[in-house]
């Protein structure tokens, strides 16, 4: 039965205006976003079954167009609000980070900040944490993606951008898509390089984290920056 058939008290996005957004479970908050469902089932259905193939959020965020084969009716439209809903929850906790100005004493306290988001990404990119004199957050900065194999960020752009924002130190994070976080050795000689860098302009970079699948690598909890 389609939702609009449903009694009002039991339609999602009634309860939601009703009780509000934190009373919805997961498939329903998910069949709002699909707007309706498909041919013989409620967006509410459909939703059920994206949340069983993916079996969290984050799932549905790794997923490729081509992982929604087997769900009959799920055309690009669902698929691209779908993303766009889970990208919006990741910018807006970054820019949450930013407005608090959250302190970093640890390399966990960095990794756990940007593993949701870089963990789960195709390509690698590079992230910059720009840091004050109190090691509370001034930006975070994407300075490049690279290719699946490897990121080519450039140590001149991560310190103009550090001089421009008068940031006193910084951390340097970028993911390996295969799920490893062991450096390879352009990490490690890109790591001597820009630590060599920060030195020579009183910047301090205080570690090279890269993200894995769930782990991460710290160049500083190893004694290799």
């Amino acid at each position: 039965m389609a939702i609009n058939n449903w009694p009002k008290e039991d339609r999602p996005r009634e309860k939601l205006i009703r009780n509000g957004e934190h009373t919805l479970n997961d498939s329903e908050l998910l069949a709002i976003i699909l707007g309706t469902g498909t041919k013989g089932q409620s967006a509410l259905d459909l939703a059920r079954d994206i949340l069983g193939i993916s079996k969290s959020f984050r799932g549905i965020g790794k997923a490729e167009p081509r992982d929604w084969d087997e769900l009959a009716g799920l055309g690009q439209a669902k698929i691209s609000r779908i993303k766009a809903a889970i990208e919006i929850a990741r910018r807006f906790n970054e820019e949450k980070v930013r407005e608090v100005r959250v302190k970093i004493v640890s390399s966990e306290d960095a990794a756990c900040l940007l593993m949701p988001r870089m963990q789960d990404l195709k390509i690698e990119v590079f992230k910059v944490l720009f840091l004050n004199p109190q090691n509370r957050i001034v930006e975070i900065a994407e300075i490049e993606e690279g290719s699946v194999n490897q990121a080519r960020p450039i140590i001149r752009e991560v310190f103009q951008r550090a001089l421009q924002v008068f940031a006193s130190s910084l951390i340097c994070v970028h993911n390996h898509p295969s799920g490893d976080p062991q450096p390879s050795k352009e990490d490690k000689q890109f790591t001597r390089e820009l630590s060599a860098a920060g030195d020579a302009l009183a910047i301090k970079c205080l570690d090279h984290i890269i993200i894995g699948n769930g782990r991460y690598f710290s160049f500083s909890d190893k004694g290799l920056i």
